[in-house]
């Protein structure tokens, strides 16, 4: 396995923009940082838990990956929609907290479909030692969890101009989750 490769494809994908992060530079914007802290340990351990059941429940995600693409593709599209909404609305909200981090993972595709592909893709063909497929996941959690954490940093250093121009801040944020909603249709 190309180690370096598989780092700079797990970095790159969860430190990009998506659903997550701009919830995560969201919550961090009207909140502050313990609550987006608060919400990237939920994203985190969700992450965790979708990694470990694509690395060991592989071959029946093979069989249900159609079904399931769509279904998250239904689900992934309201829930960005309903984000998108309220961030827009400037409405009171509960998303800096675990459960909400945790639960958006699940319902995140960027996500679901990169846990359903890195592990079969850069790990399987390579390693089959439980502890070699653990230490890959404890490894892609990890940069998940600096990249989350990257987000709540850039959210915290640009608080103050971001809370002044915070209107244009959050329609370009919920543009951006519009934007992710629609793609996740057309690619």
């Amino acid at each position: 396995m190309d180690i370096t490769s598989f780092l700079l494809y797990c970095f790159i994908i969860t430190a990009t923009p998506g659903p997550t992060n701009v919830i995560i530079l969201s919550t961090t914007q009207h909140y502050g940082i313990k609550k987006g802290l608060h919400f990237s340990y939920g994203s985190t351990f969700a992450f965790f838990i979708l990694l470990a059941l694509s690395a060991f429940l592989n071959s029946l995600f093979s069989t249900l990956v159609p079904k399931v693409l769509l279904m998250m593709q239904i689900l992934g599209t309201a829930y960005m929609l309903y984000l998108a909404y309220h961030i827009s609305s400037d409405a009171t909200n509960q998303v800096g907290n675990f459960k909400s981090g945790f639960f958006m993972q699940f319902l995140n595709p960027k996500v679901v479909l990169f846990t359903m592909t890195v592990i079969p893709s850069f790990v399987l063909p390579y390693y089959e030692s439980f502890f070699a497929i653990f230490v890959s996941v404890f490894a892609i959690t990890l940069i998940g969890l600096i990249a989350f954490l990257l987000w709540v940093l850039f959210g915290a250093i640009f608080q103050q101009f971001l809370q002044q121009h915070k209107k244009v801040v959050n329609a370009f944020m919920a543009c951006c989750l519009i934007y992710a909603a629609i793609m996740i249709w057309i690619e």
